[in-house]
């Protein structure tokens, strides 16, 4: 231990470090005092030493100029070694220990040491020196060819054009693949469009490779015009999403692709509304995945999402945090808030969505005023909610009831929410007038994509980049490509990120803890359908075993019939004994009950009626009733339990979704039905109807 501490406690010496001005000339007078001192004891001849200086100048005066120093410096290190072995020579004949040899030494040391600082700081300048020439060089170099730039499009702009340009500067990208020309156009209200409109012929002009461009934007005021010039097809390559899973925020933009110079572009959702057209193999479902990318890693973002296509936009990111039944886990959240995979839970969204933007407009009133603004404060404890909305423009444009009830309550959300932070993103298959004539899709979709991959039927940019000049779909033919404009960046060319399954599931499990949650003034007014958004009558259609490939296999006697296939009760031997479960002599025994109440027609197959008349001859469907009539006899219970207050098509569909699986459309059939029989009353009109059971109705006795 004492060894360790007094090693610590010493000077450090570095005996691979090389000699300064000083320790150099100490070491060479020291050096030559030695020499001649052994020298003269010894009785060396002193021309020895008057060789070896010799030597040792020639050999620093090659390795000097193999270095390729400065004549000054060989010239110093040269005179250093013929000086030090002249000494030596001289104190070896006369004596080393005389007062003369000793001053003449010490004189000798201090000019080898202020000869050596000299040409160090000489060697210094010099290779700084030459350091400033070479970048000099390379900047003439550069000069140059952004002057023959100039020159050539000058030259070009006048030749396809027809006007008369002045070149300001040319910045070369940093990524090598184009660059941008800063441009003053001509008098006389020349503006850029002028340019911009002949960007195809500008292309062709300059025999640039496929997928690249040469586009023209205003400059720094109208009088100036940047054409950016893509010489490196970047859209052709597969793009994968970065592995930065780094938060994001609603306000500081959200990446979405890649500009042609690989910058990123990003989108700015906090007052505007977004627009993704793209057709079939266009890459668009990938689009909406990098776009539920983006929103999961922010901070400050609810997503809730409509895909009438059976979720499958939404599924990818909520199933990594489902269990097998269907419920969320306590260690992982959705990447997404709430998935709607059908009409009725599309509208109970939108109605949320509706009833959100409303109370926000009352509860925050205090906090925009302290804020001083009528925008409401989005932040992580007040997120902004992005409804997605897979082939939404379509719903907007489809004919049937359910759609355009979804049609106008997504509308009245886009024309209500702004300020209350609830904004949509909607996507469709072409940029056509049916999708696009839409005057509040215009006025509010002001961020908008174009994935285009070489279709042409249906993709009309004009329409969808209005005032944007020189777009051509065959620009953008790969998949993932296309056009994207956003009111900070004007329509241009840009490729989207290439997602993959297993990168979902990261995003998923990175940003689980990340999601902010609703605000409790919000979550007050979305309600139950909100709270209960992952129940299991809900979800369970979200699990791995809800529909299986393999045949299902038969169960025990007691079922009576197999699982998953039709009762085919018409076709069933009569002599193969059947056992009722539970669940079906209840069944038996409310249907006896109804028959009893309601007089309803026999079964067929069963005797006539005491009326003696005939039964109808016909055919014998029994075996495709037992189903819709369990459905009809719970629906017809649901309305009896509803009492005096009566309820809806809506609700009745609900209770029944998840045992029968009935549709809205049918529950409508089946009320008219009953209220055209007096079984039932129907009360108010409009959105207002509700049917009430007329053993609860006011006529009643």
């Amino acid at each position: 231990m004492t060894t360790n501490t007094q090693a610590n406690t010493g000077p450090v010496w570095d005996y691979s470090a090389g000699h300064g001005p000083v320790t150099g000339a100490l070491s060479a007078t020291t050096g030559a005092f030695a020499v001649a001192t052994t020298g003269a004891a010894t009785g060396m001849p002193p021309t020895w030493a008057l060789a070896i200086g010799t030597a040792g100048a020639i050999g620093h005066t090659i390795t000097s100029l193999r270095d390729r120093l400065s004549a000054r410096t060989v010239s110093m290190r040269a005179a250093s070694w013929l000086v030090g072995a002249g000494w030596t020579t001289w104190a070896m004949t006369t004596g080393p220990l005389s007062w003369a040899a000793l001053g003449s030494l010490a004189t000798i040391g201090v000019g080898m040491g202020a000869a050596a600082r000299a040409t160090l700081l000489y060697e210094e300048a010099r290779e700084l020196e030459a350091i400033a020439a070479a970048e000099r060089q390379v900047a003439r170099e550069l000069s140059t060819e952004r002057r023959a730039i100039a020159a050539e499009w000058v030259d070009r702009i006048q030749r396809v054009c027809g006007i008369t340009v002045r070149v300001v500067a040319v910045e070369m990208w940093p990524t090598g693949t184009g660059f941008t020309i800063d441009a003053e156009l001509p008098a006389g209200g020349t503006t850029y469009d002028r340019i911009a409109r002949e960007a195809a012929r500008l292309s062709a002009d300059a025999r640039l490779p496929h997928g690249c461009t040469a586009t023209a934007s205003q400059g720094i005021d109208q009088g100036r015009v940047l054409i950016d010039v893509t010489t490196v097809n970047v859209l052709e390559a597969e793009i994968t999403y970065p592995a930065d899973y780094s938060p994001l925020s609603l306000h500081t933009g959200i990446p979405w692709g890649l500009r042609t110079n690989a910058d990123e572009i990003r989108a700015y959702l906090r007052e505007q509304c977004a627009l993704v057209v793209g057709p079939t193999g266009s890459g668009k479902t990938n689009m909406v995945h990098t776009i539920l990318a983006g929103f999961a890693r922010t901070t400050d973002v609810l997503t809730w999402v409509i895909d009438l296509n059976a979720g499958s936009a939404g599924l990818p990111w909520v199933r990594p945090a489902l269990e097998s039944s269907g419920q969320t886990t306590d260690g992982m959240r959705p990447g997404i808030d709430w998935l709607a995979a059908s009409h009725e839970e599309a509208m109970a969204m939108l109605d949320a969505a509706v009833r959100i933007a409303k109370h926000r407009k009352m509860a925050y009133q205090d906090l925009m005023s302290q804020a001083n603004t009528d925008l409401l404060p989005i932040s992580d404890r007040i997120p902004q909610i992005m409804l997605v909305i897979d082939e939404g423009a379509e719903i907007l444009a489809a004919p049937d009831k359910p759609s355009r009830a979804l049609a106008a309550k997504i509308l009245e959300v886009i024309r209500i929410a702004r300020a209350m932070g609830i904004r949509t993103v909607l996507t469709a298959l072409g940029a056509t007038g049916s999708v696009l004539g839409n005057l509040m899709i215009r006025r509010e979709a002001k961020v908008r994509v174009a994935l285009t991959g070489g279709e042409t039927e249906g993709m009309d940019l004009s329409k969808q980049f209005p005032g944007s000049r020189g777009l051509r779909v065959d620009q953008a033919p790969y998949k993932g490509s296309g056009f994207m404009g956003t009111p900070e960046s004007p329509a241009g060319l840009f490729k989207s990120w290439r997602i993959l399954p297993n990168q979902i599931r990261d995003i998923v499990a990175a940003t689980s803890d990340r999601h902010p949650t609703l605000d409790a003034v919000s979550a007050k007014a979305a309600g139950p359908d909100y709270a209960r958004r992952w129940d299991m009558a809900r979800t369970a259609w979200m699990r791995d075993d809800t529909l299986s490939s393999t045949p299902a296999e038969p169960q025990t006697p007691t079922s009576g019939y197999l699982a998953g296939g039709l009762n085919l009760s018409a076709l069933r031997d009569e002599r193969t004994p059947v056992v009722e479960t539970d669940e079906e002599a209840l069944a038996r025994k409310f249907r006896e009950q109804i028959d009893a109440q309601f007089a309803t027609a026999p079964e067929p197959g069963t005797d006539a009626p005491s009326s003696g008349k005939p039964p109808t001859a016909g055919l014998n469907l029994s075996a495709l009733r037992s189903e819709d009539n369990a459905a009809k006899e719970a629906a017809l219970a649901v309305l009896l339990a509803a009492g005096p207050e009566g309820t809806g098509a809506s609700a009745i569909a609900r209770a029944l979704a998840d045992e029968h699986g009935t549709t809205r459309q049918t529950v409508v059939g089946w009320l008219k039905t009953w209220a055209e029989e007096g079984i039932a009353v129907r009360v108010g009109e409009g959105t207002k109807t509700r049917y009430v059971h007329h053993r609860h109705a006011p006529e009643a006795p």
